[in-house]
């Protein structure tokens, strides 16, 4: 008995020196995979009772689950649709909605995240993408550097939290939960966080005397042959919800359905050159590979987690010291933006989603409701200092200043925090839609 203490101890021991060494390295920016695949590895060689074989197995099969098929089928639809002239049409159609709104081209911007977001399923191409398109055409227009940056880079959040959201497959997949559950709530969560982005933008442009981009009322036919423009790839998350809903197929094949869909599109618009789709295909590698290392990665580091324990130790622990569901939450909220600030979201996917999900299923909370408020708190770690992934690519490509970006970004920060404390305390914000379509 007293011998198994010891080897308890010695693996707990040895687990806290991982999580730290993974910590530093990730401070020293060392790749995010390369951090958590060495954490795992000085597992193996220190415990002298852990087959080190397990290691490889676990790297190897943590991405040979069904599920995340889906990544590299959104990831290619998106980048093909990039190549089509989607985007070109999209902004049109939100510029015709939009252009008579106080701020004009800023709405344009998160209006364009909000309808590009369900296309591409990734924030950091959908905040590249307008870094490079909107940004420049804003300050023609009279907005400021940072105010453009912070605009892009908070309105690049939606994305992750509607379909086909690459955080929402990886977050269904590490913790067994509906997918097609979680892509119908982070529809009513997207349009909560675009409208009230909006409306920010507005109070922000009125204030600085931002102009409209017109004055003159759209005529119908001007909003028609938008629309016609646009219509076809805004059909595309309808095609997916419906067909999984329906039944008529699962999300990883729904992302087959989305590049053949996108495929169709690049022929029909005649933009879709041979050169085109090699570099999508190129592209898609490219992406997929830097995500499907770090998952090969984190899958070690759960593996580890699970064989010492710890998920059954937290949750002891949380429910011991704390009674109380919505403090839990609380607490949640602020330990994962902490941690989104310093850790690459998918990272954070995978390594925390399987350990906190039992936790709070634990105190009654909904899966779903759940998983969208872990989603989103990834996400605003991802625009906060000093490691935010999604204000460095913005800032990078637009020149801004951090300084002169967190500075802007005080607002909408607050605004961020709003939004989660009412997914929080109000749970019928994420788990109605999803009540009323199953």
């Amino acid at each position: 008995m007293k011998r198994k203490e010891e080897n308890k101890m010695q693996s707990s021991v040895i687990v806290a020196v991982c999580a730290i060494l993974m910590l530093v390295f990730l401070f020293m920016k060392v790749p995010v995979y390369l951090a958590v695949l060495a954490a795992s590895a000085i597992y193996f060689v220190l415990n002298p009772y852990a087959n080190p074989t397990v290691f490889a197995q676990q790297s190897i099969t943590g991405v040979e689950s069904i599920s995340l098929l889906a990544i590299p089928f959104f990831v290619c639809a998106g980048i093909v649709m990039n190549y089509t002239g989607v985007t070109s049409r999209i902004m049109n159609f939100c510029s015709m909605l939009t252009g008579r709104m106080t701020g004009g081209l800023a709405q344009v911007n998160v209006l364009l995240s909000t309808l590009m977001g369900g296309l591409s399923g990734s924030n950091l191409a959908d905040a590249a993408m307008e870094a490079k398109m909107l940004v420049p055409e804003m300050e023609k227009k009279g907005f400021s550097k940072e105010f453009s940056s912070v605009v892009t880079a908070t309105s690049a959040m939606i994305t992750p939290l509607i379909p086909p959201g690459i955080g929402m497959i990886i977050y269904a997949s590490v913790t067994n939960i509906s997918v097609g559950k979680l892509f119908i709530s982070g529809i009513g969560i997207g349009a909560l966080l675009c409208i009230a982005l909006m409306v920010l933008v507005r109070f922000v442009s009125r204030k600085r005397g931002y102009e409209p981009l017109r004055t003159e009322r759209v005529s119908g036919k001007e909003l028609f042959q938008s629309l016609k423009g646009a219509f076809l790839p805004l059909c595309l998350p309808i095609i997916i919800i419906g067909g999984i809903r329906i039944g008529i197929f699962t999300p990883t094949e729904a992302g087959a359905v989305a590049i053949i869909y996108s495929l169709l599109l690049g022929i029909c618009y005649k933009e879709l050159t041979l050169k085109n789709f090699f570099d999508g295909i190129k592209e898609t590698v490219l992406t997929t590979g830097s995500i499907m290392l770090i998952v090969g990665a984190a899958s070690a580091l759960s593996w580890i987690f699970t064989k010492e324990q710890i998920p059954q130790t937290l949750t002891g622990f949380m429910l011991a010291h704390i009674s109380n569901k919505y403090l839990f939450l609380i607490i949640i909220n602020v330990f994962l933006i902490l941690v989104g600030m310093f850790v690459e979201g998918n990272a954070i996917n995978i390594i925390l989603g399987p350990l906190l999900a039992p936790i709070a299923a634990s105190y009654g909370i909904d899966p779903i409701q759940f998983g969208m408020i872990f989603i989103f708190n990834i996400s605003i770690g991802s625009i906060s200092p000093p490691m935010g992934t999604l204000m460095f690519v913005t800032c990078g490509i637009t020149k801004c200043k951090l300084k002169a970006f967190i500075k802007e970004a005080v607002p909408f920060y607050l605004l961020l925090l709003l939004v989660l404390g009412l997914m929080t305390f109000v749970p019928v914000i994420t788990t109605g839609l999803v009540t009323l379509f199953y």
